[in-house]
């Protein structure tokens, strides 16, 4: 492969073989390329939401600290090289190719295999760990599971510390019909001895990953108990909060990512940042930690654009029960006495009524789109199961989400609010898109 488009094509040519939950085929790729993998440190995050914004915090005040830092996240909301970041910076497209090329001999070579070809996921997780370990050498790598945990692809390595960010109903036909199935599979990431970190609070997952933890010997701390985070205030473009954990207090912390779920997300980064510092003498001052966390940023989550005299855009990649709901009360607490107009588009395995009923009574017109996407659902069903739920609404089905959106924009006035949401592969579509009406829109001012 001579090119990064190349290399994204031969990536995606796997998609069809779907998820294949299981560490075998990673394990056997591993060792053949002299476990990668061992030589790196690790902070491993799960959870059903809120992994994205828990790794983005953390990266930032280490680097803020004055660390090396990788950082692996999916799926990908700019473009298809900020999954595999360093110190903040996307792989290169050279880069890619390299470790494509290094990675390639082996995935041919296990599709004969008893054990079968790997995944798509599976192949980015591998070229991830031998870019880190063989071209970049970070002092940390921020490492996220992509679904579920146990027998994810990202369970290969032994972190410094693992986080469990929540847990909630998603991936069910994978994971379980419980939220003890699940909390289960998630706490798969604890390791012995480990520390672990959860911002859950719900007695019945909580209950799973503190058994877990037990059985692991691992110290856990928990959002509620080992530490807190209280706001002291909020604005459409930060919050601020105090943070009380066992070793240190921090007062007061602001974000710019924006919603109670980003609390709880800032407070797992921070305690885990503490058991850093704690034990294994990390060097983190109150003034990294400050910064660190003030200049986090997340593309879609809570994103919003604004340029004079055209309507704000919210994108949020809200796409289960848990994050829509958040996404709601975040809405309800800035944006209440706002005209909304919702642009969304799901995925036909989700659940839309999930997805939907939460938004409903915030919003004065719904456009339902499709997602680019194998599992989207059609645009017309989706808008009919609305127009069922709620005959009172004003809901339009435009399949083609750049024409959709053309149009609301036009539609809305200056100051109302567009809120695209539903799922991120939408989100990361409609986002390029939104900046380039923007930008557009600028030129012509």
């Amino acid at each position: 492969m001579k090119n990064a488009e190349e290399v994204i094509e031969w990536i995606h040519s796997l998609m069809p073989l779907g998820i294949k939950p299981g560490l075998k085929r990673m394990e056997w790729m591993l060792e053949r390329l002299d476990h990668p993998e061992r030589r790196l440190s690790f902070i491993h995050v799960a959870g059903t939401n809120g992994k994205g914004s828990t790794a983005s915090f953390m990266a930032s005040v280490l680097q803020e600290a004055g660390y090396r830092v990788g950082m692996f996240t999916s799926p990908y909301v700019e473009t298809f090289h900020d999954r595999i970041r360093f110190n903040g910076e996307f792989i290169s497209g050279e880069e890619l190719v390299i470790v494509a090329n290094q990675i390639r001999p082996l995935v041919e070579e296990l599709a004969s295999h008893e054990l079968g070809s790997p995944t798509e996921f599976e192949v980015i997780t591998t070229m991830a760990m031998l870019y880190f370990a063989s071209m970049k050498v970070p002092d940390f790598v921020v490492w996220e599971t992509g679904l579920g945990g146990r027998l994810d692809s990202t369970n290969v390595v032994r972190p410094l510390v693992s986080i469990i960010t929540n847990v909630g109903y998603d991936h069910m036909n994978i994971l379980g019909d419980t939220l003890e199935d699940i909390a289960r599979e998630k706490s798969g990431i604890i390791k012995p001895g480990v520390p672990v970190v959860t911002g859950e609070t719900n007695p019945v997952p909580l209950q799973v990953i503190q058994e877990v933890a037990a059985q692991q010997k691992a110290a856990l701390y928990q959002a509620g108990k080992q530490f807190n985070v209280e706001r002291l205030s909020l604005s459409s473009e930060e919050q601020t909060f105090v943070f009380k954990g066992p070793y240190r207090q921090y007062r007061p912390v602001t974000i710019r990512l924006l919603g109670p779920h980003q609390l709880s997300n800032a407070g797992n980064a921070i305690m885990a940042l503490e058991l850093l510092r704690q034990f294994y003498a990390v060097y983190i001052e109150e003034e990294h930690i400050i910064r660190g966390m003030a200049a986090a940023f997340w593309p879609g989550r809570f994103e919003k654009l604004e340029q004079e005299n055209m309507p704000v855009v919210v994108l949020d990649g809200a796409h289960n029960s848990e994050g829509v709901r958040s996404l709601a009360a975040t809405i309800e607490e800035l944006y209440s006495e706002h005209t909304i107009h919702l642009h969304m588009a799901v995925l036909k395995d989700k659940n839309w009524d999930d997805i939907v009923s939460p938004l409903l009574p915030l919003c004065h017109t719904i456009t339902v789109s499709e997602v680019n996407h194998p599992r989207k659902a059609e645009a017309d069903q989706v808008a009919e199961f609305i127009k069922q739920k709620a005959p009172e609404c004003k809901v339009t089905a435009i399949p083609n989400g750049r024409d959709a959106l053309e149009s609301i924009i036009r539609m809305a006035e200056p100051r109302e609010l567009v809120l695209i949401t539903g799922s991120l592969y939408f989100v990361s579509e409609m986002r390029d898109r939104c900046l380039q009406l923007f930008e557009e829109a600028g030129v012509k001012q």
